[in-house]
């Protein structure tokens, strides 16, 4: 579940422009504030069900957002390479030539 949460909370940060003001509002209630169904229902005067669809409809579009324009992926690349890079450095050792390689493969993202 704790996977999910975080995959969920990348894409809203990558793609929550793209969201209407109420998806973005339960979505932030929801994951970030940690509110249950049931509470944002009673705030907002709707049913825990419409919260719910809402809810599971937003995080679709995410991952529908996310398979055609992959800012979560690429990003994820991105700091995979950053780290190796930064084991190299702190390694010392003569690595030159696979620190060019992921210098490209950055380039490669952008």
């Amino acid at each position: 579940m704790l996977e999910k949460t975080t995959r969920v909370n990348f894409l809203f940060d990558f793609y929550q422009s793209l969201l209407t003001d109420k998806q973005r509002l339960y979505m932030q209630l929801y994951y970030l504030d940690d509110l249950s169904l049931g509470e944002i229902a009673e705030e907002y005067g709707v049913s825990r069900q419409a919260v719910y669809d809402n809810v599971r409809r937003t995080e679709s579009m995410l991952e529908d957002y996310e398979e055609k324009l992959n800012l979560f992926s690429k990003f994820q690349s991105r700091m995979d390479i950053i780290e190796r890079l930064e084991e190299l450095l702190d390694d010392q050792q003569d690595t030159s030539e696979e620190m060019r390689r992921l210098v490209s493969r950055l380039k490669e993202h952008e």
